[in-house]
């Protein structure tokens, strides 16, 4: 089925280290991006938007934890951190800092893998969207990033499936124009709704039955959007 391949963001500073992970990711069809440093990785982290990021902790122009505690006050994207200092004391404020999880270098590849697949798993359930949605005739499976429609399958970007899962969160609810955009783009783009209005306009081609009159994905006007799926 067609599928939007999880975003791996990783960010080090040795670069054969992160060929090596890339080779790794993209064997498991993860598609990576990269940073080099922490300033590379907050850039990175607001206009990719990963679903994960590997965070080596040793960067050469600030900590790897000052990358994790910037991170977290905007996001809850699932981060592991992947570093050689091996005092507990290290690990544990890592944990404090805001990462799900600790791999010490030198890594083994499978317990790497696992270790990614565990957080990613465990990140899809505790989000208050649920697994699938049920849009007139299109069954969409945000966990796995798919959709089908009476016609077959159908190509969501990435974009497309961010801004579905926040909707789906408000059950029925109106949510805010500038909290989809902080959601979907990140907090420093919250001014900035007409990449919003050409998202929701080409979801609307390819959910609804016609697109100029939407009977899911409604406009509320000085508002924001609403998604509805008990009509």
């Amino acid at each position: 089925m067609t599928q939007a391949m999880h975003r791996i963001l990783v960010v080090e500073d040795e670069a054969g280290i992160r060929c090596v992970l890339r080779t790794l990711l993209e064997a498991e069809n993860y598609r990576v991006v990269e940073a080099e440093n922490a300033a590379r990785a907050e850039i990175e982290a607001r206009s990719d938007k990963p679903d994960l990021m590997l965070v080596d902790l040793g960067l050469p122009d600030r900590d790897g934890l000052d990358v994790i505690r910037s991170v977290r006050t905007w996001s809850s994207v699932p981060i592991i951190v992947l570093s050689a200092r091996t005092m507990e004391a290290q690990k544990i404020a890592a944990l404090d800092a805001g990462a799900d999880d600790y791999v010490q270098k030198p890594f083994g590849a499978a317990e790497l893998l696992a270790r990614l697949r565990a957080v990613l798993r465990r990140n899809v359930r505790t989000s208050e969207a649920p697994a699938k949605l049920r849009i007139g005739e299109i069954e969409v499976d945000l966990a796995h990033r798919s959709a089908v429609g009476p016609k077959g399958e159908l190509h969501l970007t990435p974009l497309e499936f961010r801004l579905l899962e926040c909707l789906s969160r408000a059950d029925g609810m109106i949510v805010r124009q500038r909290h989809l955009v902080a959601e979907v783009w990140g907090p420093d783009r919250i001014e900035d709704t007409l990449n919003l209005r050409v998202c929701v306009a080409n979801l609307r081609t390819k959910l609804e039955p016609d697109s100029r009159r939407p009977k899911y994905l409604l406009t509320e006007p000085g508002l924001g959007y609403r998604l509805r799926t008990d009509v």
